[in-house]
């Protein structure tokens, strides 16, 4: 053993080999294309964080009836909720550099009124250039607030699939996860990490085995009768409960949501496991990052590095965070 090294004593250096270590510098500077996210309810500082770390582009979805103040939510709600991230979109761009593009979607994560006013307008909303999704949508197992039956649920969601197969447009799914229950908190403290009224949940309208794998299920099945390609549906919220059936037995894309492992269990680990088992064609990452949730916007950035120690290679990774998404949403036209 001996060293070149100036040192008092001998240091690690004196014992190592000659392997050398050949860093990925271009994972520093790799952009990244966040495909799901509620970054119009963020903070500006939470927004600039998105930039410092690389975002190049983002799909800001404005479907979430938990920022609407009333329940029952009626279509003059959601039409706000629309309006509101159409309204924030080029200031946001101006600020902050990285493209914004949106999602406008009718979630049925709670009965809405009169769901068929906002299907109506919601073909006007589809004819916008900044418009690239629709979504997040898809069958809920249990509402918050006030319970939606699951063949209202089904319409609804075949519906805006439609609208998408008219409009040539990819549909974003709201997948529910199969999450443990986890530890028993304190009455009346809620949920940790999540700013809702979690004791509003009512009882599930989808019930079985697994319930948040049917729901995916009746999805597919939705865009089916609606005529649109499955290759044409980006299911957000991939986990193991359903990864196998939509990569395996579908044509659909998968994202997953790296952005609040404490409450879904999901990270680099989840995403790693799919590219290896299916390859990397039909996978993305998303940070759904949002005002109510203890959310990373870090996450996907962090994810890049964590997806190069786990083995998967530079090229795959490029093709998950940025080449996918970019095809699929249409952001490289």
């Amino acid at each position: 053993m001996s060293s070149n090294y100036p040192t008092r004593r001998p240091t690690d250096e004196a014992y190592l080999d000659d392997a050398s270590f050949d860093p990925p510098t271009s994972l520093l500077t790799l952009p990244w294309v966040d495909c799901h996210n509620h970054a119009h309810t963020l903070s500006f500082a939470d927004r600039e964080r998105y930039a410092v770390a690389g975002c190049r582009s983002m799909v800001m979805v404005a479907s979430g009836y938990h920022w609407t103040p009333y329940k029952p939510v009626r279509c003059e709600d959601i039409r706000y909720l629309w309006d509101d991230v159409i309204n924030r979109k080029r200031a946001i761009e101006r600020q902050h550099f990285f493209e914004t593009n949106l999602a406008l979607g009718i979630h049925t994560g709670v009965r809405i009124e009169d769901p068929d006013d906002l299907l109506a307008a919601m073909a006007e909303y589809c004819r916008l250039d900044d418009v690239v999704a629709l979504g997040e949508t898809g069958v809920t197992p249990a509402q918050h607030a006030e319970a939606w039956a699951l063949d209202e649920q089904r319409a609804v969601v075949q519906a805006q699939m439609e609208l998408a197969a008219d409009h040539d447009l990819p549909v974003i799914l709201h997948t529910p996860n199969d999450i443990d229950d986890g530890p028993r908190y304190r009455d009346g403290v809620g949920l940790p990490g999540f700013e809702s009224n979690v004791s509003l949940a009512r009882e599930p309208v989808l019930t079985g085995e697994n319930p948040a794998l049917e729901a995916v299920k009746i999805d597919v099945a939705a865009a089916a009768a609606a005529g649109l390609p499955e290759e044409r549906v980006v299911a957000s919220h991939a986990d193991p409960n359903n990864v196998d059936y939509l990569l395996g037995e579908t044509d659909c894309h998968v994202s997953f949501t790296v952005g609040y492992p404490w409450l879904t269990g999901v990270d680099a680990t989840d995403v790693a496991d799919a590219i290896r088992e299916y390859g990397p064609d039909r996978v993305m990452m998303d940070t759904d990052c949002a005002n109510i949730l203890r959310t990373d916007v870090f996450s996907v950035k962090k994810a890049i590095f964590e997806l190069y120690r786990l083995g998967i290679d530079v090229d795959a990774i490029r093709k998950v965070v940025l080449e996918n998404p970019m095809r699929v949403f249409g952001l490289d036209d």
